[in-house]
């Protein structure tokens, strides 16, 4: 399978990290990790999300269909870290196995079946008092200026992303975003939190 990210993997965090530090360290506010939990960061990227959850002691993963950015994360994380290639419709994890599973701005980039195919992925591996932990583009309302200028910046940047990749993010969008799945999959939401004028959204689920 192709590589997408083969080109940027090295210079990925130059450019996102920063912008998207904070929508995690809210995360992590939303739902504190206690040392001895099990973490699976679904599209883990250059590891940098999980390497904020290394302090806390916790038992982490990574999964990623990425092999580029997945060696990015190794070098970050070592081998505190476990870090698998592969599809998130098919995790390699038995069920009931994690306290928090992560998804951060991967959902929204894939196809209607295919984010339908994820979620219920995770939560089989989830525990059945586990939570989940989504952060993705927001359906808005959008705040004046803050938001309308957001929402410029990531129109282009999911543009750039390819032709493919834009059309799933409009699509995302149009079906409802992060709310839609999750009613559509019966999670219980216990915490939300909108963001950055109304553009992302952080929620804290689990399972009804």
């Amino acid at each position: 399978m192709k590589d997408p990210y083969r080109n940027i993997s090295r210079i990925y965090d130059r450019f996102f990290d920063s912008m998207n530090m904070g929508f995690k360290l809210v995360g992590i506010r939303m739902f504190r990790p206690i040392k001895g939990m099990s973490i699976l960061d679904v599209g883990c990227g250059t590891g940098s999300h999980l390497e904020l959850y290394q302090r806390y002691k916790c038992n982490l993963y990574g999964l990623d269909l990425s092999p580029s950015m997945l060696n990015v994360a190794r070098k970050r994380l070592g081998d505190s870290t476990q870090l698998d290639l592969g599809d998130a419709t098919d995790m390699p994890y038995e069920d009931d196995k994690f306290d928090l599973v992560i998804s951060m701005l991967s959902l929204h980039e894939m196809s209607s079946a295919t984010r339908s195919a994820v979620l219920k992925e995770i939560m089989r591996v989830l525990k059945n008092d586990g939570r989940i932990l989504l952060i993705d583009f927001h359906t808005g309302p959008y705040q004046p200026l803050q938001g309308w200028v957001s929402k410029l910046i990531i129109f282009f940047s999911e543009l750039a992303a390819g032709r493919e990749h834009f059309r799933n993010h409009r699509d995302f969008l149009a079906m409802g975003g992060l709310s839609a799945l999750i009613n559509q999959h019966h999670l219980k939401v216990e915490k939300q939190q909108v963001l950055a004028g109304g553009t992302f959204v952080n929620y804290i689920v689990s399972k009804s």
